[in-house]
């Protein structure tokens, strides 16, 4: 719907557990993944913890659940764009270890679904505070549907600003 790449990474198990490659060059190259990654950084939460929805409009980030199990959201918020303010999710988890290319300007959050999990993202841009920008997370305009209605945010994620004030 929104264009997004989502890389599902083979997974090698046996009698011992499991092996995952989380990234590799050649198959970022093959996938037309024209992105070079500057740091990468782990958050773990907590069952109903909704962190987000965060963007800036140079950042790509590439995202995965290494741990538990996350409803993780995207939404467009390039101005003027055919699918703008339009949303998708997916489910993430160490089982299925689906990964999503997001692009700048497009939000994400995710809300955790499992007792805690471990949240990873690998990001293009080194962090600038000045250049983020948090959408509402319940949002009218965007109707985001959380299959939660009550979750745990921080002030910056309960406020965030409406998807009319993110137009400019």
């Amino acid at each position: 719907m929104l264009g997004l790449t989502v890389i599902q990474p083979a997974i090698q198990e046996d009698y011992r557990g499991s092996f995952v490659e989380t990234f590799s060059r050649k198959t970022s190259d093959e996938l037309g993944m024209d992105v070079s990654f500057v740091r990468d950084a782990i958050s773990t939460s907590s069952r109903h913890i909704l962190r987000g929805l965060h963007y800036d409009d140079k950042t790509w980030k590439l995202i995965q659940c290494l741990a538990g199990r996350i409803y993780f959201v995207v939404v467009d918020m390039r101005p003027g764009a055919e699918t703008h303010l339009r949303w998708e999710a997916f489910i993430l988890s160490e089982f299925n270890r689906l990964q999503v290319l997001v692009p700048p300007l497009y939000g994400n959050g995710h809300l955790v679904l499992s007792d805690s999990c471990i949240f990873h993202y690998k990001m293009s841009e080194y962090y600038d505070p000045s250049t983020e920008k948090t959408l509402k997370w319940d949002d009218a305009e965007v109707g985001v549907h959380w299959p939660i209605e009550d979750p745990i945010l921080s002030a910056r994620d309960r406020t965030g600003c409406r998807a009319e004030a993110a137009r400019s």
